[in-house]
């Protein structure tokens, strides 16, 4: 959160809300782990949304490319062998907008995939 006050994004009381809840999965003990992972992926996308100017969510490209970093900078699949589950999830969230077809999904995800993957803002490193 310091991240996106410090791109200029205020973060006032009404920041985090849920919209039609939030699915948990709870398996084998690791739910905090779990939790911090999709705290810190929608917090990738709320600094994307601060830092694009021009990003538009309608954009397959730009939903994409959140998407891939946001997978890939969570550690959303850290415990389940990394890299190769990058894709596939940025995958699922690309195809689940009803106006995103799979062959649209993945040729955005496929354009996109090198700049976005590498791009570890605001991170360091991934």
């Amino acid at each position: 959160m310091e991240k996106l006050e410090e791109s200029g994004c205020g973060i006032g009381k009404n920041f985090i809300k849920a919209r039609g809840g939030l699915l948990r999965w709870i398996h084998q003990g690791i739910w905090d782990q779990v939790e911090e992972q999709v705290m810190i992926h929608e917090l990738i996308h709320a600094y994307d949304d601060c830092r694009g100017a021009n990003l538009h969510w309608n954009n397959r490209a730009h939903h994409a490319c959140s998407e891939i970093r946001a997978n890939h900078l969570s550690g959303n699949y850290e415990l389940l062998r990394g890299y190769e589950c990058v894709k596939p999830g940025a995958m699922q969230s690309v195809t689940a907008n009803p106006y995103c077809s799979e062959v649209a999904a993945k040729e955005a995800i496929e354009a996109v995939w090198s700049t976005c993957y590498n791009d570890t803002k605001p991170f360091d490193r991934a």
